[in-house]
């Protein structure tokens, strides 16, 4: 059971074959994608975005939950927080009104939780998807495995990182 690279389509088609649940555990307090470069920039200096750059993944969501399905997110940030994680907490609002359901954990309460290096997506609890980076930081796709250590190993990360986790709403407000 080794792993199978998914790329490009391959990838973008996770989202629209999974069954009920879909969840990202997100590790990293930065990314470095081209893509949201500029939305980052916009932010940082206190401009306007249109969140173009964000429609297509905002419609993939809308159609995945519209359809009866969860997708599901948690960002383990360290606090106080860096510029990409405070974009993030505006950006998330997007994710959120498009169906997904994000909650936060603060690095330091993440005590005994033994994370992953590396961000994945489990998908209906029987198949992870490691997501990866070039070393400039673009991304390059995704490593899929159903291999029954690594998925429960990921499945116990889910549920402790879920139940320390706090809702969007309810993290953006304290």
């Amino acid at each position: 059971m080794g792993m199978r690279l998914l790329r490009g389509e391959a990838f973008d088609n996770l989202l629209r074959t999974f069954d009920r649940t879909a969840f990202h555990l997100e590790v990293q307090d930065t990314y470095h994608t081209s893509e949201e470069s500029e939305p980052l920039r916009l932010f940082l200096e206190g401009k306007p975005d249109d969140f173009a750059w964000h429609q297509p993944w905002l419609s993939l969501v809308a159609e995945t939950t519209a359809a009866g399905r969860r997708v599901t997110r948690a960002r383990v940030v360290t606090v106080p927080h860096v510029d990409y994680v405070r974009w993030g907490l505006t950006v998330a609002k997007l994710n959120i009104a498009a169906g997904e359901d994000i909650r936060w954990l603060p690095r330091h309460q993440a005590g005994g939780i033994d994370l992953p290096f590396d961000d994945y997506w489990l998908f209906d609890d029987s198949r992870v998807v490691f997501t990866i980076f070039e070393p400039s930081g673009q991304f390059a796709g995704g490593a899929e495995t159903t291999d029954p250590y690594i998925v429960e190993r990921c499945r116990t990360v889910h549920r402790q990182v879920w139940q320390r986790a706090v809702p969007h709403a309810a993290y953006v407000t304290n």
